[in-house]
């Protein structure tokens, strides 16, 4: 069932304008908000941070970008990053 939803959806998107494209993709981010543990680890540095109700975003430079739980704009590298979903 969830393959067809998929198909359906891309489907959809060959359709519509990169404009649309775009726009139906952070529409979709959208309900991806939620609580994350990302962890930073390298070598004998090891950094955590918390994400409630909130995202984490990536791009094409390597990094991941998010408002830690004390405000903070964080970026870290892709590489030796984990991020983990929490149920809190």
């Amino acid at each position: 069932m969830r393959i067809i939803n998929i198909l359906s959806v891309l489907v959809l998107l060959t359709g519509c304008t990169q404009d649309q494209q775009n726009q139906l993709s952070r529409k979709a981010v959208e309900f991806l908000d939620g609580n994350y543990q990302v962890t930073y680890a390298n070598g004998s540095t090891v950094k955590t941070w918390t994400i409630t109700n909130g995202k984490v975003t990536s791009s094409d430079k390597g990094y991941y970008y998010f408002w830690d739980d004390k405000k903070h704009y964080v970026q870290v590298p892709i590489e030796n990053s984990f991020i983990e979903e929490t149920g809190s």
